[in-house]
């Protein structure tokens, strides 16, 4: 299947709802409970799911918190703090009915494959951890730390050495922290999502192992994660969409007194209502779909050619290092201040 997602917000039952109106229907009594405001350039998404919602869109019941900013970049460590503070935030607010003590043992899981870039935020965030005023503790351990690898690695089921230390450790609470597949490539490498569902490891890229989760163990479990990859086919609806919308932009600035003092290549306008019906005679009625729509087209259009294509940001090594930080210096600043 084409256009998978780990972002709740970009399944498709929500993304039916990303109008003001659709939003409006999206209440309690129908399972699901919305919320969407911004802080600053940070886009901070909080959804809640009962057993009605899980039943209607197919996601565990429970909490859900995606943190988006579109203006961070590798290249500007300042731009991460606004989405590293409310990071933070949004932490204590995740655990906030579960009571936590400074004697709670908290066990902290880095998923993915150290050995591969863009699987690499969980193992590089659990290094920085291990690094941390968190392990200073000599009297009596209240974090234990670890990365596991992946079962092409080890040959064992990472669910299986989650299960083992948990029965040894008796933790009050698991943190594991992932890679993640998005639908959108605008918010590769610019999204955080937070929820106390668990996870299934590697479900976003089609090699699904088992679940981690407090049905599994018996103990509360909070899974944070970063979409790192996005399918072929999304960048290429995408790239179409920038294609149209420029085109679209350059006709209706065509007639402006401004496009006839031009001296350098027009920039495609951003403005989200561009009439693009005037290029329906052209290129036929889909380009006047929503882009969701253009991106089912792709995902047809594409379906048995290359079905493990995913493609990840040449500057993903930077990237990693940004958010293992911001990953591990936040679960460390919530742990120690709680």
């Amino acid at each position: 299947m084409w256009g998978r997602t780990d972002l709740l917000d970009e399944s498709d039952e929500m993304v039916k709802h990303r109008t003001g109106e659709e939003k409006s229907k999206l209440k309690n009594s129908e399972g699901i409970s919305f919320d969407e405001k911004r802080e600053g350039a940070v886009l901070v998404t909080s959804i809640e799911v009962n057993e009605e919602g899980e039943k209607k869109i197919g996601k565990k019941k429970g909490k859900y918190i995606t943190l988006t900013d579109l203006t961070v970049s590798p290249d500007n460590e300042d731009s991460f703090k606004p989405i590293e503070k409310i990071f933070i935030e949004k932490l204590r607010e995740m655990h906030h009915d579960l009571n936590l003590s400074k004697d709670s043992k908290i066990l902290i899981i880095g998923l993915g494959n150290a050995t591969i870039t863009p699987d690499a935020i969980g193992p590089k965030a659990i290094e920085y951890l291990q690094s941390s005023s968190l392990t200073e503790s000599v009297e009596r351990v209240k974090v234990v730390m670890y990365a596991p690898g992946v079962t092409g690695q080890t040959g064992f089921e990472t669910s299986d050495f989650i299960e083992a230390i948990s029965k040894a450790f008796k933790p009050d609470l698991i943190i594991v922290l992932d890679a993640l597949a998005a639908r959108n490539s605008e918010r590769l490498c610019k999204t955080i999502q937070l929820t106390n569902t668990g996870i299934h490891p590697g479900s976003g890229v089609g090699n699904q192992r088992k679940e981690v989760s407090e049905d599994v163990y018996g103990v509360p479990v909070t899974a944070i994660g970063i979409p790192m990859v996005v399918d072929g086919p999304v960048l290429y609806a995408d790239a179409m969409e920038h294609v149209i919308h420029y085109i679209a932009s350059k006709i209706e600035e065509k007639g402006s007194p401004s496009s006839a003092l031009a001296v350098t290549p027009m920039v495609s306008s951003k403005k989200p209502n561009i009439d693009k019906s005037v290029l329906q005679p052209v290129f036929g009625e889909w380009v006047t779909w929503p882009i969701e729509e253009k991106r089912k087209l792709f995902e047809e259009v594409f379906v048995g050619k290359n079905p493990s294509l995913f493609v990840t940001p040449k500057e993903t090594d930077a990237w990693v290092e940004h958010y293992a930080y911001i990953l591990s210096n936040g679960i460390e600043s919530w742990i120690t201040t709680r």
